[in-house]
């Protein structure tokens, strides 16, 4: 299958929203792909001490909460540092997938609804303000996405060839 940037959508959305929008989509085609038929215990397996497959959803969809929560200029919420806190904790196979699922689909309404104008506003992340910018954390909810993505397909691959 041709992967979503090359498909000709979301041209209703400049490039760079473009590109995170297709950065979202194709992660959840890799979790769709990879998770499939992993059980309970195989999506909380950590193989060799890896982070489970169940963590990298979690953390996945609870990071590009955080992100554009610092994109619209807010600041993290007691409900978002205690998720934080949670992310390594299991919670079971359909409630990771679905928390995976709905964070990309409300991410992406999120990523929509930011204008272009605001690509270069400063913003600060993190309780030290560190500085960056709302293009900056839109790119970096991409990259950041596909990185957790490789990890989880790594992982997945693990277990799946653990299995006796």
């Amino acid at each position: 299958m041709v992967e979503p940037w090359l498909r000709g959508t979301r041209l209703e959305v400049d490039a760079v929203r473009r590109g995170v929008i297709h950065a979202l989509e194709l992660a959840s085609e890799d979790v769709a792909k990879w998770c499939e038929g992993l059980s309970d215990e195989e999506l909380e397996a950590r193989p060799l001490g890896l982070p489970s497959v169940g963590f990298h959803l979690r953390h996945m969809a609870r990071s590009l909460d955080r992100l554009l929560t610092y994109a619209e200029g807010q600041q993290l919420s007691e409900r978002q540092m205690e998720a934080l806190k949670t992310e390594m904790e299991s919670a079971g196979r359909e409630a990771s997938l679905m928390e995976f699922a709905e964070g990309v689909e409300v991410a992406v309404k999120r990523v929509i609804a930011i204008s272009p104008e605001s690509f270069g506003d400063r913003r600060g992340v993190g309780r030290k303000n560190l500085p960056t910018s709302v293009g900056g954390l839109l790119v970096h909810c991409a990259d950041h996405t596909q990185r957790h993505v490789g990890q989880l397909v790594t992982t997945a691959k693990v277990v799946v060839g653990m299995r006796v």
